[in-house]
């Protein structure tokens, strides 16, 4: 296959350079070939752009453009196919090779272009592959690397192979160097080893010398052990005979081959043997005499029995022979064992005799032996000694060098962690860089977005509206823009959904947001609700003061308010301040110089947590200052400072009081054990976290918490550090080292240290809407923050982590240092600890600081006002010195604060001692107080449970009514107001697209034009002929007018119907019915708000509240059904409707009129309509204002008129009285029945007799004096009587101006849709006018063509087009053909004196050609 391809793009092709089965993967790998095959075939146009170079960006260029043209071939073809071939992969190159040789030679037989490739794929197909062409770019991209990223592989790479051969050489030269050590190892060996050689034979030599110096001398046997020695001897001989027989006899077996064996015993005499020698023979007769008698029956060859008789004999003969070698070699043993025994004997007698001696030599030998040995084991000792020594010194400079060795790969390793921590840290910032342009990508995006919908809403509008857009759309598109909500509508919300789709949850956003806006602007009478200024005088009525009071009291009584935590008191500090800052950033450094220069308490809250924690591993119990103050506490003597010294967190002091009271046994408690053997806790111990310090409690939480794995919550944090603070002097300031790190512990710290939480809000604050209580409580005091100064020192990402690397060299350097001088402190460890940790965590540090800071810094310098931000990328001491002036500088500030505060108190109290005191008071008329003012005084009497539990629901849903009922009003003007806009503008479109509908007058033209171009030349001069003609252009002209006249009756016509078509009358009936809706809503309040004070007024009176007799007021709307849907619609009607509309004009007109009049007379009778139609609802409108403020004045009048009836009855009641108890003091004397007579008969006959008697009565007797009970009573139904009554015409002023406003809406509102209606009639009156004008003047243009025709008697050659308003004559279009022309009489050329024509200079050349055809 590979020769195959050779063959192909070598011969055939001819490629630029020449390729070799082996070299495919190289050679296309940069698609420069493949690029030039492709163009060889006519296929890559863009061949010109490739490139030869084998960088990634000339790859990537090529590889991209090969791929449409290998995707037109139908070759499998994507990003992986040419990752394969960029890296060389084995058979990519080949594979696409072989299917690019199968398609292009289909092409070179199919006789296919590259563009008719590219034809004949279908649209679809192409732009899908055009898309796909572009995700295969994205997708090479990504898979490409980058030059870059090569070619610092390639170093990387190359430096890799260096290191490799570095450590193959230093490998190389340490095994050489433990080959020597190994050889000198081995040489001292050797010569150890001779060594011991050499003194083991001088050993041997001294043996020898000692064992010739020993003298041997026999010893005899004793007497009485000769016979036991012959004995012995008698009976080893006869054990080695009996031994040498058996081996005999086993050899004899062997060589037989008898399976039978013969045991005897050999005794040693001669007669045994012959016995045995003579059996022998017997048997051996036997068998050969057996043996003969059996073979003479078979055969009778003599020859073979001499034979057998031979063999016999031999072997007879060789017996022998044996029996005598094994008998000669038996004397022989026995004589060697006779030999051995004499020398075993001579041996022993001579080891007796001489084993004293040898025992003496021996003790001599060894001591000699004992001296040699300690004297090679000296020499010994000290050659190893000196090995030693050289081991220890070749071992230490090892152990240097690879310390060293260590430290510098260390070194490396952790410049490249740096290199990597960098890259790490800039992918992070182009991460959040890059997050942060989308963000703001994404922001300008929706912005410019909300821009141009807000311009082409604006362009729709100006559109329909004829360039007049009303301000009101224009504020309700504003206030849509700047809260970033569409423009268009997403989706219909008419009707509501139940569960809207999130686009419509849009739109009723949408719709809520002008909703409140409409509100908010006729709440305060602004905007589109402002009064003009003819009507300047009706301002914005004044909050109604009482009724704001009571509203207050009762949601008070019905909502108590929470009781409020008491405030934390602090001692003044004189500074209280943190530094924040990033990792690494010098804030623990700042801290304590500053606590050194300054004197100041520094906080770090993980120190306070370590305190805390051992603390309670300590046991540390409550100083005695404490149980004072909590014995004090308990006895009730209750001192706010003790009560913060003494505070304690209750949140986690009980949770660890409930834990360890479950685990009692747990912990540091200490149990004891009674003689049952049963446990019980001690007493000490049953309140051992009471008895504990608050720190030590704190430490116990941290401390489960962190057993648990779980981090410390940040209320515990800020629980340990404000113990710490209360711990802290108040001489000294004190300032938090790194701590708020987030948003919530700033907060919580804020909250606990001020007592005030920021995010808060009075629960009441939101219930009261529309009115208000200027009395209420204002929000507490604005308190200084926690913080006096918050300094931030600013550091960059890239200085943390130099900073983090010059700590790692230093850790480094002090840690070789202390190995040097064996000095370990507890402190560098800790330092140790704390830097890796850093080390390992500073991006995730740093990140989550980048993270957090944006709304601290927006909490400490909007909020608070304290940032201060210092540079901390200078020099340490210039940092420290900056941060010590802020410190100082805000020191000074509190003292002087403090100064000023100590001067205005002692101004205070010097205020009083005046002298005015002195002098006598001067009485003065008291002015009268207006109710509701600041200095009145409410009444405040109590009222029933009763009463708040049903006016607070009550007031809620009057308000709640109220604001809904007015939003849904003034959304429904709203979309009136859209309505009226589309409506207007469609009519206008409507009209004026009926105008430009096509007519007749164009036939009756061309059938003119026709007629008159049939008429032949030699008639148009006749003057008969043309008076005929131009009768028929005065015929024609009629006949376009009588068109023209129909078309605009016909405009006229549709103009009317338009006009009589209902649609201005119903609206401004709709939009009136809406306007005194909101009449009704008024009206509706001030009756609510009446019943409501009444009910209150009456009850602090102590009277039961009364029913309201008089029904609601009802506003009647107008009647806008027909005449046939009354009927049906009167039975289940509940608000009164008038009926306003006119009879149409349709009936009064008579058919039998002529056009003229009827559209006279209808033009007449619109005019006449709609200035009545205006009168009558203006009319309307102002009757509806007047019944309206009519009725909020007559209740007002009937409550007044009520309450004086009410009074005057209560004071006849008090008359009857008086006189009652005047006439029992004088009937008081009598006794008896007259006295109950006089008592039963006075009351009947006061009430028969009310005027002489009741005057005599008073004449006669004096009156009663009034108790002071009465007197108060009267005095306080007096001033409640103010209260309401001022509140009552309080009410009815705001509400009478409101209903001003509402009609003079309603009135502007009417006239501005009139005027819209008719300015658009108008228009299209005018429109009518001036397109009538227009169609007459092109048919005069029309005649005056035709008579210019007629008077010069030629045709019209082109078409006369009469289209709508327009008259031209189109120079395309031919009615008549052009006339023939005369053929064209070619030019004969004439030979003139001396020149040649053409044709000559033709048959010359001719000549010439045959006579010399290549010019020789």
């Amino acid at each position: 296959m590979s020769e195959i391809l050779c063959e192909w793009l070598n011969e055939e092709v001819k490629l630029s350079r020449s390729v070799v089965p082996g070299s495919f993967a190289e050679e296309f790998s940069t698609g420069y070939l493949l690029g030039e095959l492709l163009h060889k075939y006519g296929l890559q146009d863009d061949f010109n752009q490739f490139s030869q170079s084998r960088v990634a960006s000339a790859k990537l260029n090529n590889f991209s453009r090969l791929e449409p043209t290998l995707h037109l071939l139908g070759v499998q073809f994507n990003e992986n196919v040419a990752q394969d071939i960029m890296t060389g992969q084995h058979g990519a190159a080949t594979k696409l090779l072989y299917e690019l040789y199968i398609a292009l030679e289909k092409k070179r037989k199919a006789k296919l272009t590259g563009v008719a490739m590219e034809a004949m794929r279908p649209a679809a197909t192409a732009k899908l592959k055009s898309i796909e062409s572009v995700l295969y770019r994205e997708r090479l991209k990504t898979l490409t690397p980058r030059q870059a990223d090569l070619q610092l592989q390639q170093i990387s790479d190359h430096f890799e192979i260096k290191s490799k051969a570095v450590e193959d050489k230093i490998a190389r030269i340490h095994i050489a160097e433990q080959q020597k050590v190994q050889k000198l190892q081995e040489e001292q060996r050797a010569q150890d080893i001779e060594k011991h050689r050499i003194g083991r034979r001088r050993q041997n030599e001294i043996m020898a010398r000692i064992q010739a110096a020993i003298i041997q001398i026999p010893k005899p046997p004793p007497s009485h052990t000769i016979k036991a020695i012959e004995a012995k001897r008698l009976l080893k001989k006869k054990r080695e005979a009996e031994d040498t027989y058996k081996n005999i006899k086993k050899f004899e077996k062997s060589l037989a081959g008898n399976a039978s064996a013969v045991h005897s015993q050999v005794t040693g005499s001669n007669i045994k043997e012959s016995l045995q020698t003579q059996k022998l023979q017997e048997t051996a007769q036997e068998i050969t005499a057996q043996t003969a008698t059996e073979l003479l029956g078979i055969y009778s060859d003599d020859d073979y029995i001499r034979k057998i008789q031979k063999r016999l004999e031999e072997d007879m003969f060789a017996r022998e022979q044996r029996e005598k070698r094994r008998r000669k070699m038996l004397m022989a043993q026995l004589i060697a064992h006779e030999a051995e025994e004499e020398a075993y004997r001579e041996e022993q007698l001579i080891y007796r005799l001489m084993r004293q001696s040898q025992q003496e030599r021996r003790i001599a030998v060894q001591l000699m032996h004992v001296r040699h040995e300690k004297e090679v084991l000296r020499q010994n000792r000290i050659f190893r000694e000196k090995q030693y020594e050289e081991r220890r010194l070749k071992e230490f400079q090892e152990a240097l060098d690879r310390e060293a060795a260590l430290a510098k790969q260390e070194k490396i390793d952790y410049e490249e962690q740096i290199i990597k921590e960098r890259e790490c840290r800039e992918k992070i910032a182009i991460e959040r860089a890059q997050a942060r342009y989308k963000k703001h990508y994404s922001i300008c995006w929706e912005v410019m977005n909300q821009i141009i919908d807000l311009s082409t809403k604006v362009g729709e509008y100006r559109l329909l509206t004829n360039n007049r857009i009303p301000l009101k759309l224009m504020l309700d598109w504003k206030e849509i823009f700047f809260n970033g909500k569409p423009m268009y509508e997403q989706a219909s919300i008419q009707p509501l959904p139940n569960e809207p789709n999130p686009e419509q949850l849009v739109e009723l956003n949408k719709m809520n947001l002008l909703d409140e806006k409409d509100y908010g602007e006729y709440k305060s009478m602004t905007g589109e609700w402002c009064p003009t200024e003819e009507n300047s005088e009706n301002k914005p009525p004044l909050n109604n003061n009482i009724l704001g009071h009571v509203l207050r009291r009762l949601m008070e009584i019905f909502y108590p308010p929470k009781p409020k935590s008491s405030l934390p008191l602090f001692p003044p500090f004189p500074i209280k301040g943190c530094i924040l800052g990033k990792l690494f950033s010098g804030k623990t450094t700042c801290a304590k110089f500053i606590e050194k220069v300054c004197n100041i308490q520094v906080l770090s809250v993980d120190t306070l947590v370590q305190e805390a924690i051992q603390a309670f591993l300590k046991n540390e119990v409550k100083s005695e200052h404490n149980v004072i103050l909590q014995e004090a506490e308990s006895s009730g003597e209750k001192n706010e400072v003790q009560k913060n010294l003494s505070k304690s967190p209750p949140k986690v002091l009980n949770k660890l009081q409930t834990e360890t009271s479950t685990n009692g046994t747990k912990g540091n408690c200490p149990v004891k054990k009674d003689p049952s053997g049963q446990e019980f806790i001690s007493d000490s111990s049953q309140d051992g976290l009471s008895k504990l310090s608050v720190r030590a409690q704190l430490g116990a939480a941290s401390q489960k918490l962190l057993k648990k794995g779980k981090s410390i919550p940040d209320e515990l944090l800020i629980d340990i550090l404000m113990e710490a603070i209360n711990q802290t002097p108040p001489e000294k300031g004190w300032i938090v080292d790194g701590f708020p790190m987030t948003i919530n512990q700033a907060k919580l710290f804020e909250k606990a240290y001020i007592g005030i939480d920021p995010e808060t809000k009075d629960a009441n604050s939101g219930k009261l809407s529309l009115v208000t209580d200027p009395r209420a409580p204002n929000k507490p005091p604005v308190t200084s923050p926690a913080f006096d100064v918050s300094v931030l020192l600013d550091i960059s990402d890239t200085a943390v982590l130099k900073r983090l690397a010059n700590l790692k060299s230093s850790k480094s350097k002090s840690s070789q240092t202390e190995q040097e001088n064996n000095n370990k402190n507890s402190d560098a460890e800790i330092l140790e600890e704390k830097i890796d940790l850093a080390r390992d965590q500073v991006l995730h540090r740093i990140s989550s600081f980048l993270d957090t800071w944006p709304k601290l810094e927006k909490w400490f310098s909007v909020h608070q006002s304290t940032l201060v931000k210092v540079n901390a990328e200078t020099e340490e001491s210039l940092v420290c010195e900056t941060v010590k002036e802020i410190i100082m500088e805000e020191i000074a500030k509190n003292q002087n604060r403090k100064g000023s505060a100590q001067e205005i108190s002692s101004g205070k109290k010097l205020l009083p001692v005046t002298r005015q005191d002195l002098l006598p008071p001067i009485p003065v008329a008291p002015l009268p107080i207006d109710p509701g003012s600041d200095e009145w005084i409410y009444v405040d009497e109590p009222l029933p449970k009763e009463i708040p539990d049903f006016l607070v629901p009550y007031w809620e849903m009057v308000e709640h009514a109220y604001m809904n009922t007015i939003k849904t009003i003034l959304r429904c003007l709203r979309d009136e107001q859209h309505s009226v806009i589309y409506y207007i503008a469609d009519i206008r479109k409507k009209f004026q697209d009926y105008l430009k509908h096509p007519d007749h007058k164009q036939e009756f033209v061309s059938q003119w034009q026709s007629d008159y171009n049939s008429i032949a030349d030699d008639l148009r001069e006749d003057e008969e002929t043309k008076a005929e003609l131009h009768q028929r252009v005065t015929d024609l002209r009629d006949l376009l007018w009588d068109i023209c006249d129909n078309r605009r009756e016909e405009a006229e016509q549709e103009r009317t119907d338009i006009m009589n078509d209902g649609w201005l009358l119903d609206h401004r009936g709709i939009a009136m019915n809406h306007f005194f809706s909101l009449m009704q809503v008024e009206v509706d309040r001030f009756q609510d708000t009446k019943r409501l004070l009444h009910d209150y007024y009456r009850a602090m009176e102590g009277k039961i509240p009364t029913d309201d007799i008089q029904d609601f007021t009802r506003i009647p709307l107008l009647d806008i059904f027909d005449v046939e849907q009354k009927e049906e619609q009167n039975k289940s009607r509940r608000i009164p409707l008038v009926s306003w509309k006119l009879p149409s004009p349709e009936i009064n007109i008579t058919k039998s009129k002529s056009k003229g009049t009827l559209q006279k007379s209808a033009k007449d009778e619109n005019s006449e309509n709609g200035v009545a139609t205006l009168g009558k609802d203006e009319n309307l409108i102002t009757d509806t204002w007047q019944t309206a403020v009519t009725a909020v004045s007559n209740m007002v009048t009937a409550e007044i008129q009520s309450k004086e009836m009410e009074e005057e009855k209560e004071h006849q009641q008090l008359e009857l009285k008086e006189d009652l108890k005047s006439s029992r003091t004088l009937s008081g004397k009598a006794a008896g029945k007259d006295a109950k007579d006089t008592k039963k008969l006075s009351p009947k006959s006061a009430t028969k007799k009310k005027g002489p008697p009741s005057t005599a009565s008073v004449v006669e007797v004096s009156p009663a004096p009034i108790t002071p009970e009465e007197l108060k009573k009267r005095k306080l139904t007096l001033k409640i009587k103010q209260e309401y009554f001022s509140a009552l015409k309080h009410e009815e002023v705001a509400t009478k101006s409101r209903l001003e406003l509402i009609k003079e809406k309603a009135l502007a509102f009417v006239e501005d849709l009139t005027m819209k209606a008719e300015e658009a009639y108008k228009d299209m009156e005018k429109w009518l006018g001036s397109r009538f004008l227009a169609e007459m003047s092109s048919v005069e243009k029309l005649i005056e063509v035709a008579r210019h025709h007629i008077e010069s008697s030629s045709k019209i050659q082109y078409e006369i087009t009469l289209e709508e308003a327009d008259f031209f004559i189109s120079s395309d279009v031919k009615v008549i053909p052009d006339p023939v022309l005369s053929p064209h009489v070619p030019h004969i050329e004439t030979s003139g004196s001396g020149t040649l024509t053409i044709s000559q200079l033709t048959t010359l050349h001719k000549q010439f050609l045959q006579v010399a055809p290549k010019g020789i």
